[in-house]
């Protein structure tokens, strides 16, 4: 089973724990540059290592942000959804691309499970 980021998650411990410290002195403070932590807090994905020092600033796990699965269900369903709304594209088109991400998810699931 495959694990994301929750990115949402991850950026509300950092607002929380930052407070009313600037960002710029916060992120002088961890080791990281302003942006970075900017870009993080916006929800965006930070790099491994970036990743590693907040978790270590935040005191918690890395696995504490993991989800399972949920990010991967909403990328089927966006990608399903753009097929169906394409009009340049013939629906019988659309309808047998759709069948194949099913199949392709639903492989990928079993994979996961062994």
């Amino acid at each position: 089973m495959s694990s994301t980021l929750d990115t949402k998650k991850f950026s509300e411990m950092i607002k929380s724990k930052r407070g009313t410290v600037g960002l710029r002195a916060l992120a002088s403070e961890i080791g990281i540059s302003a942006s970075t932590l900017s870009r993080i807090e916006q929800g965006n994905l930070p790099d491994i290592d970036t990743y590693l020092i907040l978790c270590n600033w935040l005191k918690v796990s890395p696995e504490f942000f993991t989800n399972s699965n949920s990010e991967t269900t909403d990328v089927k369903s966006g990608v399903i959804a753009h097929l169906r709304a394409d009009k340049s594209l013939p629906s019988k088109t659309a309808e047998a691309l759709i069948q194949m991400i099913n199949l392709a998810y639903a492989s990928a699931t079993k994979e996961s499970q062994i």
